[in-house]
């Protein structure tokens, strides 16, 4: 087994980061993960400092059962600092299955969060609160839906595209349409699907886990999944990997706002090259901090119904303070909350 763990930052408590795997992680890719999160915890206003892993492996080469003793490999090799230093979740081919072989092993229910739902109980609740609660996409329609109203953009005469049909891109576009958004086009790791009439989610799900893609939805136009980052879109929504959006795309993005709903998609020097051409752009670590939140009330033991609640609760109000911001220092909305998250985690420092 290998595996790399960064701890970046636990002035405000332990570093709290997801598990991914994937064959072609690297130390640079974690520690820049692990930085978004001590942003993103502190903007968020939780007891959390900033970490990630990730395991190199391919999980589509391995068997399930090797794939559950690579990450007991994992758990105890991290159980020095875990759960004392480091607080897992899941992340990219990792879920609720993994979070609770990773806690077993570690021998404490606070090792991570996104277990089981009912793994463990405490005072009566159920404290496990896996990703099918879809907690990092209803941060991402509440920050969407936030910025819209805030800047006079009626979302719903607007059209969206989301790149990525995951545990969070499926969430996100299931919530754009039971408000009525109409969602244009998806993509996955075979294609895109484009119909600029709409998509119906129920239909479109039924597809994906039918027939494993969502070209073969119907009616609309298969196009290549890198082909989504130029639609005439109101409203694209990276949902995927890291670096969705690059030097080599970001002249053909077409759409007058990017939602980062993934983790890194877009590096801080492409998303000025947006912002100068008027693309509003609302970083990650505002719009899907939704999912390190629910973390945070499972870490609480608190029930899905009051995670909820408080997930859409800290997301308007994160991010209508971020704007607020933003419109006073006349800066863009990554700065804006790279700096209120500083402040926040520079005053601890000098109490």
């Amino acid at each position: 087994m290998t595996g790399i763990l960064v701890i970046d930052n636990t002035t405000l408590g332990p570093g709290k980061g997801g598990i991914r795997m994937l064959p072609t992680i690297t130390t640079e890719e974690i520690f820049r993960l692990a930085r978004t999160m001590t942003w993103k915890c502190a903007l968020a206003e939780l007891p959390f400092g900033g970490a990630k892993s990730g395991i190199v492996a391919d999980p589509k080469k391995i068997s399930k059962e090797n794939k559950m003793e690579i990450i007991r490999a994992f758990s105890r090799a991290l159980k020095p600092v875990c759960p004392k230093l480091y607080v897992g979740a899941p992340d990219v081919n990792t879920g609720e299955e993994e979070m609770a072989v990773f806690a077993k092993e570690n021998g404490s229910m606070k090792a991570c969060t996104g277990k089981p739902a009912n793994m463990c109980v405490k005072h009566g609740e159920k404290c496990g609160i896996p990703h099918e609660y879809g907690s990092t996409a209803v941060g991402v329609v509440q920050a969407t839906v936030t910025v819209a109203n805030y800047v006079g953009f009626d979302i719903k005469d607007a059209t969206v595209a989301v790149e990525g049909f995951g545990n969070v891109g499926s969430y996100v576009t299931d919530y754009l349409t039971q408000i009525d958004v109409k969602v244009v086009a998806v993509s996955d790791s075979k294609g895109c699907i484009y119909n600029q009439d709409g998509l119906n989610f129920k239909k479109l799900y039924k597809v994906k886990r039918e027939t494993t893609s969502v070209i073969n939805y119907r009616p609309g136009k298969v196009l290549e999944n890198k082909e989504i980052f130029e639609l005439p879109v109101d409203i694209l929504i990276p949902a995927a990997l890291s670096d969705a959006i690059t030097k080599d795309n970001v002249d053909i993005v077409k759409a007058k706002m990017v939602v980062e709903a993934a983790n890194i998609p877009v590096r801080p020097e492409i998303e000025k090259v947006l912002r100068k051409r008027g693309v509003m752009v609302v970083p990650d670590i505002l719009a899907n901090a939704g999912g390190v939140i629910s973390s945070y009330a499972e870490y609480m033991g608190y029930n899905p119904k009051r995670m909820l609640k408080l997930v859409q609760r800290k997301i308007r109000r994160n991010t209508r303070t971020v704007l607020e911001y933003a419109e006073e220092k006349d800066i863009g909305l990554r700065d804006a909350t790279l700096n209120i998250a500083k402040e926040r985690i520079l005053s601890v420092h000098d109490r």
